[in-house]
Order: structure tokens, then C-alpha cells, then sequence
């Protein structure tokens, strides 16, 4: 196979370019080369995807089997568009990642692929969408619901759509896992959004990167939900920090109505805990049947608490910030209860 990857230096796109060599495929990377270094052993081009004349000097570079998008997270659709109608020509499928926030009934209803779709159109702006008052839906999920049409207009048959809800592991940016490691790390009481027994689907970014490979080597079209399809309860999941960080502390499971009370932010104060029904309730069995296959999150915690303690740093994001409940807010709550 030869693939061209759209980011390829952080997180997924580190974790497709990576597992692409080991298979022995060759292996093209486009990026800007501001967020982290070249994977050794990829052909790396550097340049703007939202400027014409970077996107028609990669093409000189092509054909590829397929290109793999990683990077369009932040982009409008009609960047999305720029890209797809430019190598057109030069790839055969497009793998795009997009996102469960596409759905209309995100994250109200529980969603498989079947689920109706926000509408925007292929050539949008930034400006396009809008976000709902109880922060559904979003402005986010309009733009990527653009994103997707894009690639759909250029390429039919050859176009895929991953759409994971939650992504963590080695590499992570966003830092909700890490926050929750160094926070078992540090024991005592710990903060936990009740019922204990909540499942959560989030799925390892090595998972998603072997995925996205098969499906660019496949022969499928359309979308797929890439949610792990057994998950994990939040107390395991809290359990299995303690036990991988040696952290001696003991989960105070508080009610979601108490956290309200006080003002702590759903997603992100508490990273992975949200109220709404179909946050955790993302059907991905066309994905199981088209071969995704999810090691145990346990195996995910571990790995990225190895990755961590060994002085492993994620590229610089805003989103890094956004997540992780002060410690005197945590422990003002506590003391309440």
C-alpha cells in the first residue's frame, strides 16, 4: 500500500504513520511541521492544506492507494472541499476522521450509524452551525457534518468516515486521562460522578490507527462509529488508575445533581463524565464487523501512565487547560459532603 497521511506527526496520525511502516507500506506525510517531528521513515512534505499551491505540489508527489485525514479537526468544510477536489485525481480513497458530534441526536440519543446526520453544506465557512443552549447541538458537529459532505462529493464510493466518540493513550493531547493518573496518583478522597456502574466507550488511539489502515487497504464505503464496543465502568476505571499509579485513595461517588450544585463542568472538570443518555451509548458494531477490534481500557490506562511517567508530553494544545477540577474546588466540595 501507499498512503498518504494528512497530519502524521502527533496522537492518531503519530499512531497511523507508525503502525503503516511497521506493515511495510510506504508512507507519505503532509503537515505544516510546526507540532512535532517527521515519524522516521515516512516521506514527509511539508506545507498549508488550506493554501491551492502546497495542496498541488503534494499532488506532483502522488498517486497514493489512499490518503488518511487526521488533521481537519479545526478546519471549515470548505477547506476540507480544497483539499479533496485538489488529489482528487492522485488517491483512490479518502479516509476521513470525523466525529460522533455529526449526529443530530448527539449526545441525547443513543446513535448507530443510522442515525440522521446534521446538515451542512460541502463549501461552508468557519461561520456556518450553531450551538444549542444545553450545548447541543454544536457548532463543531455542523462544521464536521460539512467536513464529511466534502469528502462524499469528491470521492462517493471511496470515501469512509471514522467517527470515534473519546480517543486516549500514548501521545494523548486533550490530557483527560492524564488528568484522571495524575489525580489517583495524588490518593486521598477523589471527586467521582455517580452512578459508579456508568459505562464508558472511549477507545485507544493504537485501536483507531489499525482501523483507519484496514479500512484504507478495504473495499467499504460510508460511515463507522469507532466507540470500544464493551467499555468499562467508570469505578474500574478509576480502580485501575489507582492500581497503575500506586495511588492510595478512595473514590467518593457524589451524585450528578450535588456536582451540579456546585457548579462543576460536565466533560471537562470531571473528564468523561456527562449526564446526557447517548453520550456512552454509540452503537460500533458495523466497525466490529468490518474488523475493529479494542484491546481492554485497562491496557490503555497502563500504557499511557508508562508513556507519562517516562516524561511523555503531548503536543501544545488549548484543550489541555480546559480539563481537570481545580484542586481547592475539589476539595471545598469534599468538605461539604
Amino acid at each position: 500500500m501507499r498512503i498518504l497521511v494528512i497530519g502524521g506527526t502527533w496522537f492518531l496520525g503519530k499512531a497511523i504513520a507508525k503502525s503503516a511502516l511497521s506493515r511495510g507500506w510506504d508512507v507519505t506525510t503532509f503537515n505544516r511541521g510546526r507540532s512535532g517531528p517527521d515519524v522516521p521513515g515516512v516521506q514527509p512534505v511539508h506545507g498549508d492544506r488550506t493554501v491551492r499551491e502546497d495542496l498541488h505540489k503534494l499532488a506532483q508527489r502522488g498517486p497514493w492507494d489512499a490518503v488518511i485525514d487526521t488533521s481537519s479537526s479545526e478546519l471549515a468544510p470548505r477547506d476540507v472541499l480544497l483539499a479533496t477536489t485538489t488529489l482528487q485525481t492522485r488517491v483512490q480513497r479518502w479516509i476521513h476522521i470525523s466525529t460522533v458530534s455529526v449526529y443530530q441526536g448527539w449526545p441525547h440519543k443513543p446513535l448507530t450509524e443510522d442515525s440522521p446526520l446534521l446538515q451542512c453544506p460541502a463549501d461552508a465557512d468557519d461561520s456556518f452551525g450553531y450551538t444549542g443552549e444545553d450545548g447541543s447541538p454544536t457548532k463543531y458537529g455542523f462544521q464536521k457534518a460539512g467536513s464529511e459532505r466534502a469528502v462524499a462529493e469528491a470521492f462517493g464510493d471511496g470515501a469512509v468516515f471514522l467517527r470515534p466518540g473519546v480517543v486516549l493513550g500514548p501521545g494523548e493531547y486533550v490530557g483527560r486521562l492524564p488528568w484522571w493518573l495524575e489525580r489517583a496518583k495524588r490518593g486521598g478522597r477523589i471527586l467521582a460522578p455517580a452512578p459508579a456502574e456508568q459505562r464508558i466507550q472511549p477507545v485507544d488511539v493504537r485501536d483507531v490507527a489499525d482501523f483507519a489502515l484496514h479500512q484504507a487497504a478495504a473495499s467499504s464505503s460510508g460511515g463507522f462509529n469507532v466507540t470500544h464496543p464493551e467499555g468499562i465502568s467508570f469505578s474500574d476505571f478509576l480502580d485501575e488508575c489507582l492500581r497503575t499509579t500506586e495511588g492510595d485513595g478512595t473514590p467518593l461517588w457524589v451524585d450528578p445533581t450535588v456536582l451540579a450544585s456546585h457548579g462543576v463542568r460536565q466533560w471537562t472538570e470531571l473528564p468523561l463524565w456527562r449526564t446526557h443518555a447517548g453520550v456512552w451509548a454509540v452503537d460500533s458494531q458495523r466497525a466490529v464487523d468490518a474488523s475493529l477490534r479494542c484491546r481492554p481500557i485497562a491496557d490503555t490506562v497502563r500504557d499511557t501512565w508508562q508513556w507519562w511517567a517516562s516524561d511523555g508530553r503531548p503536543v501544545h494544545h488549548p484543550r489541555w487547560a480546559e480539563h481537570g477540577i481545580a484542586t481547592e474546588k475539589e476539595a471545598q466540595i469534599l468538605a461539604s459532603l
